[in-house]
């Protein structure tokens, strides 16, 4: 399958593209006013225990204390101790391992390990979401381009995507020979095939890097940030750039000699998949990425066959509603329904990685009598899932016709981050947010630019409070794209404008 990755780094925001014959399947978006901090490890100071729900709040320097749950605090007391299976709930590496079962002496109550006012290490696992503030962990990986370290555990776990046991057991007896009394590893995909040389010099950067953590540790108090993990752009080349990824293309010539120099210690063989893309178009009208993004934030999304589901979110949860609208079948309606569902199965998957919806999902297709077809449809959907790296769990099909399943949560979806309540009805419906449409609009003066270059200025009118935005928070931004597409660019407040609506309008140079 053609595996390319589409990124459009821009001064304001950046967003990566994974596509799959030429179909969106992941985006990742990080902007320059709001840096994700997922992998990030601190000196924090814990403030509050709470013995009733087995954690506390930890101050990390952040508006709002992190959240640290007793099974994600790993504290040596004597033989005592606490220690998970597998890799931290990080998602970094997005692979699991086969791991053997670890010993678990016994589950200290966390107000015997943790007191408030003591200074402890933790990483950010799970990105602020909402009103929620960051959820930590004291169980550190340190994540390389082979190999993830784990200084809290002695285990030496392989990705189960390495699926041939005699590569697994080479591949460990290297780790295991070079690794410190101290500390584990889990080997990535990305290891396999590689030589042992390869694999030290992962294993000394990791080892050095960690190194250079505990002595800042040592030199700072309480809250601290320690490590900083790579931006959104190395972060795509060190987890998500692989051999069997076709090209990695890129438009910024900043960042195409950052992932070239950064390939150069890590995976010089891919340099030759790297391109810069220099054409007038945007990037992300160039590969159709805009248009995909925009149908991943609508509510209804149709099917081949004619059918469609029906995607909706409460605070709860995520409700997935299937039907088969134009679809009337060729045969018995029970065969209707039962093409309906599977088609949906797997567009439904698609969906929830391109969204990147966690948490509590229900899916309610279309009711079935047929056991065999129940079954059929539930193995459809578990298949699919298969294909998502995010951690799922899926509960047979209930006598409704409803799935239960969860999806692991690390980030906020796509909707939550380009959208916010409409306040004209309380809430209750979510348009883009005034940052998001501001940002569209900036593309659009790209393209407008491209398209039409004997325009020599270039009009937006917009909703006010989006011109404010636009003045107030990115007016350097403005100017330095003035000078970049040699344009005048003037934006205008149009009180009578939706909040999500704007235009563009190119002006000729006069004769």
């Amino acid at each position: 399958m053609a595996r390319e990755i589409i990124i459009n780094a821009a001064p304001y925001e950046t967003r990566v593209a994974l596509l799959e014959q030429r179909r969106l399947t992941e985006v990742f978006i990080e902007r320059a006013r709001d840096k994700g901090i997922a992998g990030n490890i601190y000196k924090g100071r814990v403030t509050r225990v709470l013995p009733g729900m087995q954690a506390a709040f930890v101050d990390i320097g952040l508006e709002k204390a992190a959240f640290l749950h007793g099974s994600d605090f790993y504290a040596e007391l004597g033989d005592e101790f606490l220690i998970e299976e597998g890799p931290t709930p990080i998602e970094i590496s997005t692979e699991s391992t086969a791991a053997e079962p670890k010993a678990v002496p016994r589950r200290v109550p966390i107000e015997e390990r943790l007191k408030k006012g003591q200074e402890i290490l933790v990483q950010v696992a799970k990105q602020p979401i909402g009103s929620k503030g960051a959820r930590v962990t004291s169980l550190i990986s340190l994540p390389g381009r082979h190999l993830v370290f784990t200084p809290s555990s002695n285990h030496v776990g392989v990705s189960r995507r390495i699926e041939d046991e005699n590569e697994r057991a080479r591949l460990k007896e290297i780790v295991e020979s070079e690794r410190p009394p101290e500390g584990g590893f889990i080997i990535r995909t990305a290891c396999e095939g590689l030589s042992k040389r390869e694999i030290q010099g992962d294993i000394r950067f990791l080892l050095k890097l960690w190194s250079r953590i505990l002595h800042k540790s040592e030199q700072v108090g309480a809250p601290a940030l320690l490590h900083y993990d790579m931006d959104l752009v190395l972060r795509t080349v060190r987890d998500l750039f692989t051999t069997d990824t076709q090209r990695l293309v890129v438009d910024s010539q900043r960042d195409y000699q950052r992932i070239l120099d950064f390939l150069d210690t890590v995976m010089p063989r891919l340099k030759s998949k790297v391109e810069l893309y220099e054409e007038p178009e945007p990037i992300g009208d160039h590969f159709g990425i805009e248009s995909q993004i925009a149908k991943a934030l609508e509510r209804k999304v149709w099917l081949k066959s004619g059918g469609y589901i029906v995607i909706d979110h409460t605070e709860a949860l995520t409700v997935v509603d299937v039907n088969t609208g134009r679809f009337v079948g060729k045969k018995t309606q029970e065969e209707t329904v039962l093409q309906t569902n599977l088609e949906a199965a797997k567009v439904i998957v698609e969906q929830l990685r391109l969204r990147n919806i966690g948490g509590l999902i229900v899916v309610d297709f279309i009711d079935m009598e047929d056991r065999d077809s129940q079954r059929e449809v539930f193995e459809a959907l578990g298949d699919a899932l298969k294909k998502d790296k995010a951690r799922s769990k899926l509960l047979r099909i209930s006598e409704l016709g409803l799935i239960e399943m969860t999806r692991k949560r690390t980030r906020e979806s796509l909707h939550q981050l380009l959208c916010a309540p409409c306040p004209a009805c309380g809430g209750r419906a979510e348009l883009k947010s005034t940052e998001t449409v501001a940002y569209e609009v900036l593309r659009r003066i790209q393209r407008e630019a491209a398209l039409n270059p004997g325009v020599a200025q270039i009009t937006v009118q917009v909703h006010p409070i989006v011109a404010q935005f636009l003045d107030r928070e990115e007016d350097r931004i403005l100017r330095a794209m003035e000078a970049k597409l040699n344009k005048k660019i003037i934006v205008k407040a149009v009180p009578d404008l939706q909040e999500t609506r704007y235009e563009v309008i190119g002006v000729e140079a006069a004769a």
